[in-house]
């Protein structure tokens, strides 16, 4: 007999998303079930409309209550759970249908696209993949950040939803049996939001991330995940190394742990102590590896430690080219004299690739390599290729004053204070170039900008 699939939803105001994610379903689910927390828009009419059935519960600041209200619902063999901004991939009806006859597996790991427009935006340690998505909806996203979650699993008592926020059904299915990969994947559209959405989204995970540590204070993942968001959310890098040390103490073996500890180390401006834990989370696996090497090229670097920062580099590059890793690769070369070696591939990197951190290592190289009018070239070249900004106009017209092209310092240092008129830089910079007398005054006040702004590769 074949086995019967149900969705199993929690809901609050997703009349706009919860359409495309429940057509998503049609002809694959055998039944909807939503719980909802307290719509008050046309939510309950739109999920009523394709069938689902819907129950209204309080909310009480507990994910894994709310999903667990919806699951107890469920008459099905399998779970299907997805948020309304989720959609299953296109081609996953005939991927689910064979996944559900594998008898002895009683949940899986489904690959989940967060699609972005920033291409240096991570979730944890995962970063920009290219967008090669067919879904209509995804189009307008340059790429995505990809993690696993357990979103398909049997329904049976023994599986159920469990902490307070960043909920899982992850423990319980693996205490349950075996478990798998799914082949399909599930595509979530609501990554990027508005400033007012996301800075109420993370003082809201943020509180729930608190009292979840209050009461796990065992629990070596509430500390981690509370500590991504003084990392990530606060920007407060050495509480989340407090946080990100505990996590350590009470799992030692999860290499992300250790990952994200070097991370707040190298924030910090302490990259000597960050090296042995990166490489300890590379030892004990279970990350993404490009990420964490990255980050110990860069501590490397950062401590001066060139042909070591040249050799994780180059290892990265062994599994293939990237534009950001070539340009890394080329400022370290530089850093250890081989001046042409270094800029080949600097200026290889930015034809390839065109943010602002290539550009800048770019800038940087040629700067200082003496090459000054190359590097106020390339700047007016990013202003072009990556966007404007006041320190970006400062510095184009910085380089030009130093190799006493007034007029062109002058010329760009007014466009700048057209498009940022709040600017002091830009306004003193145009007030200083209007006397000749004071480009010597120019450069010295910005000679960061002409010498060496890269610091670190990052």
């Amino acid at each position: 007999m074949k086995p019967t699939l149900a969705l199993s939803m929690i809901v609050k105001n997703e009349e706009k998303d919860l359409p495309g994610c429940l057509e998503s379903v049609r002809g694959i689910v055998d039944e909807i079930v939503i719980a909802d927390t307290g719509s008050t828009d046309g939510t309950i009419a739109v999920a009523e409309s394709f069938g689902a059935k819907v129950i209204r519960i309080p909310w009480n600041d507990d994910f894994a209550e709310a999903r667990n209200a919806s699951l107890r619902e469920v008459t099905t063999d399998w779970v299907l759970s997805l948020d309304a901004d989720e959609q299953l991939d296109s081609l996953a009806a005939p991927e689910i249908a064979s996944t559900l006859l594998r008898q002895n597996i009683v949940g899986y790991l489904v690959p989940i696209r967060n699609y972005v427009h920033d291409v240096n935006k991570t979730l944890w340690d995962k970063t920009f993949r290219p967008n090669d998505s067919r879904l209509p909806s995804a189009s307008q996203f340059p790429g995505f950040l990809e993690h696993e979650n357990f979103r398909l699993f049997r329904n049976q008592p023994e599986i159920y939803f469990e902490r307070r926020v960043h909920e899982t059904a992850g423990d319980r299915v693996q205490a349950t049996g075996i478990m798998a990969t799914a082949k399909f994947v599930i595509h979530h559209l609501g990554f990027v939001v508005s400033y007012e959405e996301w800075l109420y989204k993370n003082e809201f995970y943020l509180q729930l991330g608190q009292r979840k540590v209050e009461e796990l204070p065992n629990n070596g993942q509430a500390f981690f995940e509370l500590g991504l968001m003084e990392f990530d959310y606060k920007s407060n890098p050495e509480a989340a190394l407090q946080l990100f040390v505990r996590a350590c103490e009470l799992k030692p073996r999860q290499g992300v742990f250790w990952f994200f500890q070097g991370q707040a180390l190298i924030r910090l401006q302490r990259p000597l102590e960050a090296i042995p834990l990166l490489q300890r989370a590379r030892q004990l696996g279970g990350i993404n590896l490009p990420a964490c090497l990255e980050a110990e090229g860069d501590a490397h670097f950062a401590c001066s430690q060139f042909a070591e920062a040249r050799r994780v580099y180059r290892t990265m590059l062994d599994s293939g080219e990237t534009p950001e890793i070539l340009s890394k690769l080329g400022l370290t070369e530089l850093r250890l004299g081989h001046s042409e070696a270094g800029l080949k591939k600097l200026r290889r990197a930015a034809s390839r690739g065109s943010s602002a951190s290539i550009y800048d290592r770019l800038i940087a190289g040629l700067a200082s390599s003496g090459r000054v009018a190359d590097a106020a070239r390339a700047a007016e070249e990013k202003l072009e290729a990556v966007g404007h900004s006041p320190s970006a106009f400062l510095r184009a017209s910085v380089l030009w004053a130093h190799v006493k092209n007034d007029e062109k310092a002058l010329e760009i240092a007014n466009k700048g204070i057209k498009e940022f008129p709040e600017s002091a830089e830009l306004r003193s910079i145009c007030a200083e170039l209007s006397r000749p007398l004071m480009v010597g005054t120019i450069i010295e006040k910005n000679s960061t900008e002409v010498k060496d702004f890269g610091g670190c590769p990052r």
